[in-house]
């Protein structure tokens, strides 16, 4: 190799060099020192780390009921996410995607919720869903439906419907986006010969949108999916995962673990469960889209 080759390989490699120290500092060495504490009973601050092998996975799997009630929350709210929130988000791009009036001014309010920050926004529903001066509450009173007013985030029996409401409002921007992108790529030649032909809109949305959409679909799940179970600034600056565990999820399980009970080996045992549930579901979703693919 030349010296001329020596240099520019050296400057190659510089110019990569800080974006691959800040990766392994902030990321690969994180993620490998998570394993390490994995194994142990660490309470954060004492530089002794007591060795317990796999006693904080056993517990988790076998004597931790509330991690996996957390879990169920997560799934609840992720497939009301999967269906309402996806469903919603459809429905407005399909209508954007038409030659409409304001059809630009419409696609910026849709995006508008999910570029808030998940703080004020849980912040602002907290007002609004207040059981004494909410505005949902005088809502249900101005129809004549008062009986039904309460504390919404308050009453264990709505809590979590209340948070799913929130998270569907904030994030359904995002599947928007996503969808109206999707089928602004469909040929419109596909559409003119479908209605040439005397194709209704139902015709044309099953046999050409649907079928030629399936790739967006699988991504707006995973995306989804993935953000959705890992809710947490909604549920902190709302209901701090109560009342009781009722709208606990394993991210809000996790730091609570980890920063309130001081258990910091236990949490990051918690923390590669739950990664590892989130990679099979991942796995199994791209499974699926491959196989529709096919079809």
């Amino acid at each position: 190799m030349t010296h001329l080759k020596i240099r520019k390989v050296i400057g190659n490699y510089a110019f990569i060099f800080p974006a691959l120290f800040l990766f392994c500092v902030f990321s690969l060495y994180p993620f490998l020192k998570v394993f390490q504490l994995s194994v142990t009973n660490w309470d954060g601050i004492s530089p002794a780390m007591e060795y317990v092998g796999l006693a904080n996975f056993k517990d988790l799997l076998t004597d931790n009921p509330v991690f996996w009630a957390s879990m169920k929350n997560a799934f609840y709210v992720t497939f009301l996410a999967l269906t309402v929130q996806n469903f919603l988000a459809l429905f407005l791009a399909l209508l954007c995607d038409r030659d409409i009036k304001g059809g630009n001014v419409y696609r910026v309010i849709f995006y508008l919720p999910p570029v808030l920050s998940g703080i004020v926004v849980g912040l602002i529903w907290n007002w609004i869903y207040d059981g004494n001066y909410g505005l949902f509450n005088h809502f249900l009173k101005f129809i004549g439906l008062g009986d039904l007013s309460r504390a919404w985030l308050s009453d264990s029996h709505s809590a979590l419907n209340a948070v799913a409401i929130i998270h569907m409002w904030k994030g359904f921007g995002w599947g928007f986006v996503i969808l109206l992108a999707g089928l602004q790529s469909i040929p419109r030649d596909l559409y003119e010969a479908a209605r040439v032909d005397g194709a209704n809109s139902w015709i044309v949305f099953k046999n050409i949108t649907v079928p030629l959409m399936i790739p967006v679909f699988m991504l707006v799940s995973i995306l989804t999916i993935l953000g959705t179970m890992q809710i947490y600034d909604i549920i902190v600056s709302t209901t701090g995962g109560g009342p009781g565990y009722h709208t606990e999820t394993p991210i809000t399980r996790i730091i609570q673990t980890m920063v309130g009970r001081s258990e910091f080996g236990y949490a990051c045992a918690m923390g590669i469960v739950f990664g590892l549930i989130l990679l099979m579901i991942s796995m199994i979703q791209i499974r699926v889209s491959k196989m529709m693919r096919q079809v």
